[in-house]
């Protein structure tokens, strides 16, 4: 189980495509607030015919950023960048130069069996050369994954792959879209995904193999205006708590807000968590009611999830209700 804050504090993870000549001085600007990540994307929302042209568009953009750094003061989100092919990563860590060091990291997109080792060399490879260190968020969206048949084999063997690199492995992310792509699948803003019975299947598989280990991010989420987008959302994060998730995916600006007031920790919770870490370990006892005399707190069952609340706690920060 990861025990540092950095792993729990990806939060909202905003996705732009990385040929936005805007990016960069929204970036600098604060148009995005002071709470977020950033993903800026080279694969799906990119045409194929413009992936060169998307390369240096975000070059440029991450040397402005890291230019602008220089001479005022804003809020630097954790910078990801998502490619396309393991080439990409120690391509444009080069061509970056000492920008690269406002990178957090590379999403790796439709991470399977048949590219988990080179990816994994790449980022082995970047980090022999940084003067940090470089991060991956390896995403589970790939066909092989609705094989019931294999589906735990190939879940515990890109496991297994990633044991080599387990401390750069930030998050492992879903791909909640394109698991529904493959069946055709699109929720509506009052529908939640996880009661779409086979995709809440592969990612009760992936949390069943990595949740131990690993913070899980939730999938994106799609609607960000109209009716019930918000309500809809507040309710998927919900199920996304529950089923062992950490942070989302966004895709605009307004949910931002939302998912950062979703994840923060109820004072009870809280309380709760701090007397469980805190109990006298020469009591006799390690079983009791809670502070608020509500429920039973278990140092032994509960140890887990309050490290867990409390991290939560200092990544987001606490509410009252």
């Amino acid at each position: 189980m990861k025990n540092n804050i950095l792993y729990y504090s990806i939060g909202a993870l905003l996705y732009c495509p990385a040929y936005k000549k805007s990016i960069a001085d929204a970036v600098i600007r604060e148009e995005f607030g002071t709470k977020y990540s950033l993903a800026l994307c080279l694969e799906d929302t990119v045409n194929d015919r413009f992936v060169e042209e998307a390369e240096q568009t975000l070059i440029d953009s991450i040397r402005q950023i890291h230019d602008a750094q220089k001479t005022r003061q804003f809020y630097l989100p954790k910078i990801f960048i998502r490619v396309r092919c393991p080439q990409q990563i120690t391509k444009l860590t080069a061509a970056l130069g000492g920008s690269a060091e406002i990178i957090m990291g590379y999403n790796i997109p439709k991470f399977s069996t048949a590219n988990a080792d080179e990816y994994i060399q790449a980022i082995i490879k970047v980090n022999e050369s940084a003067n940090k260190k470089i991060y991956m968020m390896p995403i589970y969206e790939s066909l092989c994954l609705t094989d019931i048949r294999k589906r735990a084999d190939i879940l515990y063997r890109l496991k297994d792959s990633l044991a080599a690199v387990e401390e750069l492995v930030l998050n492992i992310r879903v791909g909640g879209n394109d698991l529904c792509h493959l069946f055709g699948f699109r929720r509506h803003a009052d529908e939640s995904i996880h009661r779409i019975k086979p995709i809440a299947d592969i990612f009760s598989d992936i949390i069943t193999v990595y949740g131990m280990d690993y913070v899980i991010s939730g999938p994106v989420w799609e609607y960000y205006s109209g009716e019930n987008w918000e309500k809809g959302l507040l309710a998927e994060i919900q199920d996304d708590k529950l089923c062992g998730f950490t942070g989302k995916t966004v895709i605009h600006p307004h949910q931002i807000p939302v998912v950062n007031s979703a994840y923060q920790v109820l004072r009870s919770d809280f309380e709760d968590a701090r007397a469980i870490l805190d109990w006298n370990q020469d009591s006799n006892a390690y079983v009791s009611g809670n502070l608020a005399k509500e429920r039973m707190d278990e140092f032994k069952t509960h140890a887990n999830w309050a490290r867990q609340t409390l991290l939560l706690a200092e990544a987001f920060g606490v509410k009252q209700s």
